[in-house]
């Protein structure tokens, strides 16, 4: 399972990457956090006398579309890796094969979008073995995709059973979220926000009676003032989630779990950067005024819980982080985060893309334990869930 325990030297290394990276109108790449991330893992394979033969998918075509082919990708891997990379115009059959199987020690080829081909997300396994053809080793570096049972990801690791690993970057996805989920440093706290309770429905239910303290913050918060009798104003709610945020909040009494709910927000008139602004207790919002993000004496009490942590995991922003107005509540968590890192020696968990993207825009991304890079595949581990891209490399 370790790339170390791989014998590299003269191999073709087919490597599953997340090089799903926005595009410009020009199709040229803005942002490339997940080809660097892919780096350590590639230069690894070529420095131990092997060959990297990369695929990925771009985007979400419905069939060949030159929109998403990785050729535009390639410019900036070649940048990041200074050196050349070979390109196919398939991921499958001679148009591959013809540039892979040639393949010498220390060069590295990019396999055209997998996604061009529906077999791949159907985890054909037809397709995934003429894939495996392009490899004599498998390594899968993509946390992105790992919650998904494609060709590339699942699949294709049975042609693989004693030539198999994770890559750098998947093995210190892996890490991280064990020491959160799996041998947690007590006291263990999570902070859970975001819009909705029915997209962390299953995160908050698999986290009480894990975690020492769960934080709830953003606007699912106000679904469950509501469900209490409360006063909500115009805040975002999901009323037909009443019952499961007064299930939650039973569940987390009879267990060992302490959640804490904001008990102030900052309010505005109307969603704007320019609104009105208000502090109000968050059972009793004016009407035609909503909560936006959490207010001081919430923000303080926050701030205190991380603090008194020796393992935080954080998923979701506690406002309309945004806009700066209502940003504060969000940054004061970010800052609260770096802070039980460095002076309390915390191991600290970012994840989810608003939170990432959060701590991030504070500057702090490099003051914390580890910032994920899966979206929807951290959510998954976080409702208890086995990845198949994780399954198939241990099986």
């Amino acid at each position: 399972m370790n790339l170390s325990d791989l014998d590299l030297q003269g191999q073709r290394a087919l490597i599953r990457v997340d090089f799903n990276v926005p595009l410009n109108e020009a199709r040229e790449v803005t942002d490339d956090t997940r080809i660097r991330a892919a780096l350590p893992t590639i230069q690894y394979v070529l420095a131990q006398g092997g060959s990297a033969v990369l695929m990925s998918h771009l985007g979400r075509p419905k069939g060949r579309d030159e929109k998403f082919s990785l050729k535009h990708v390639l410019p900036r891997i070649e940048n990041l890796l200074g050196q050349k990379v070979k390109f196919a115009s398939d991921c499958v059959g001679d148009s591959a094969l013809d540039v892979t199987h040639p393949m010498k020690p220390g060069e590295v080829t990019l396999l055209e979008n997998l996604r061009f081909h529906a077999e791949e997300k159907a985890g054909d396994e037809f397709f995934a073995g003429q894939l495996a053809e392009n490899g004599d080793v498998y390594i899968n570096d993509a946390f992105g995709t790992a919650h998904r049972s494609h060709a590339s990801t699942a699949t294709i690791a049975n042609f693989f059973p004693e030539k198999k690993a994770f890559g750098k970057l998947l093995a210190r996805e892996i890490e991280a979220l064990e020491k959160v989920l799996a041998c947690p440093e007590k006291p263990l706290t999570a902070v859970i926000g975001g819009a909705k309770v029915s997209s962390k429905l299953g995160i908050i239910e698999h986290l009480i009676g894990l975690v020492d303290c769960l934080i709830v913050g953003g606007g699912m918060a106000y679904t469950f003032v509501q469900a209490q009798g409360g006063s909500i104003g115009t805040s975002l709610v999901e009323s037909e989630m009443h019952a499961q945020a007064l299930s939650i909040l039973e569940k987390a009494r009879s267990s060992k779990t302490e959640l804490l709910l904001p008990t102030d927000t900052l309010c505005g008139d109307t969603f704007a950067p320019d609104a009105n602004t208000q502090v109000s207790p968050i059972h009793a919002i004016t009407e035609g005024w909503m909560g936006l993000d959490i207010g001081p004496e919430t923000t303080a009490r926050f701030v205190k819980a991380v603090l008194r942590s020796k393992t935080v995991l954080w998923n979701g922003p506690m406002g309309v982080f945004e806009m700066a107005v209502f940003a504060k509540g969000t940054n004061a968590v970010a800052a609260s985060m770096a802070k039980a890192t460095a002076d309390c020696g915390a191991f600290t968990l970012i994840g989810g893309g608003d939170s990432v993207a959060a701590i991030n825009k504070a500057g702090l991304a490099e003051q914390v334990s580890y910032v994920s890079t899966g979206g929807g595949a951290m959510l998954e581990c976080l409702e208890g869930k086995v990845l198949p891209g994780i399954a198939a490399i241990r099986n």
